[in-house]
């Protein structure tokens, strides 16, 4: 298996390697992948940017590509999803990566700005909610984890849940994404039952869900959340809590099995790229999207991602063949 911390490592300080450096990297955490054996013909540069969670994919998918299209250079930054749509929506980048669908804010920003899209999704992720290990509970309610990531006057230790186990009484100490983030968005309507809605007492990790794991692991009434790869890459520190789905009341731990299948509700998620549709017409980001398309489900199991059912890689195949023209 291919780490996300390899990934990193290898796009940051691969100069010989790649061809173009990105060790001393930008404020928007982006690096640059190109070279490899074989010339495609294909030449020019790709900038993708957005999701933190889906991130890591891109960057592992370019990578591969960059072994047949060594002239292409592809670009993969982190800005978060809303932040990546900002960049997107005028112009700035061809794909965006993406944890959730596009808002209508952003949309009337693209149409603005005569930027047209598609969304293709390209995997499966299980939202993961992390306790620390010595965190007894094994599993909680959405009422529950509403009590400790809601607005208004949110649990101040574990004892205060309604239901979670008694004998624990640590303080709860809350680590999460900034709100920028598909991740921040898509779990505050899901447990908070509004998109954006979610008390200000946590620690806000911007786009370093890296940052959860530590503050997590460190913490004995630590919890974050974030998406399902981080926390296989650090499941040997970290404790994933099962969560009860609202409609069959079983307490259902996140997987590949239990997303694909529908069972880990409300925070089983699917995950998107957002390519410009005028551009993917041309190469290289033709080329790019295509291939993107066409190997994720290889790839996307080396670097922690669930993979797209038959039905949905059909759907996304289909997708980038209309638009690709």
């Amino acid at each position: 298996m291919i780490s996300r911390k390899s990934i990193l490592a290898f796009s940051c300080c691969g100069a010989i390697a790649l061809g173009v450096a990105a060790c001393g990297g930008s404020s928007d955490d982006t690096s640059s992948t190109s070279g490899g054996s074989s010339a495609s013909g294909l030449s020019g540069a790709v900038r993708a940017d957005g999701s933190s969670t889906v991130g890591p994919l891109t960057q592992a998918v370019a990578e591969k590509f960059s072994e047949s299209n060594p002239d292409v250079d592809v670009t993969v930054g982190q800005a978060g999803t809303g932040g990546g749509f900002e960049k997107f929506c005028v112009g700035e980048t061809d794909i965006n990566d993406a944890s959730r669908e596009i808002e209508p804010e952003e949309a009337a920003i693209c149409k603005k700005h005569d930027i047209p899209y598609e969304g293709i999704q390209v995997a499966n992720d299980a939202l993961t909610v992390v306790v620390n290990p010595a965190n007894p509970n094994d599993c909680l309610s959405v009422d529950q984890l509403a009590q400790i990531w809601g607005p208004d006057d949110p649990a101040s230790s574990w004892s205060d849940v309604t239901g979670a186990d008694s004998s624990f009484s640590a303080s709860i100490d809350r680590f999460g994404p900034g709100t920028t983030s598909g991740t921040f968005d898509f779990f505050t309507g899901a447990i908070n039952g509004e998109e954006g809605v979610q008390t200000k007492e946590y620690n806000n990790v911007g786009e370093n869900d890296n940052q959860t794991v530590t503050g997590v692991e460190g913490s004995e009434g630590g919890i974050g959340y974030f998406g399902f790869s981080y926390y296989e890459e650090n499941a040997q520190n970290l404790k994933a809590l099962e969560v009860k789905n609202p409609d069959t009341g079983k307490c259902v731990a996140p997987s590949a099995e239990t997303v694909q299948d529908g069972s880990y509700a409300p925070l089983g998620r699917p995950l998107f790229i957002y390519p410009n549709t005028d551009e993917v017409t041309k190469d290289p980001l033709k080329g790019f999207v295509s291939y993107y398309v066409d190997n994720v489900n290889s790839i996307a199991p080396d670097v922690g991602f669930i993979t797209l059912t038959d039905q949905q890689l059909s759907k996304s195949q289909s997708t980038a063949k209309s638009i690709g023209g």
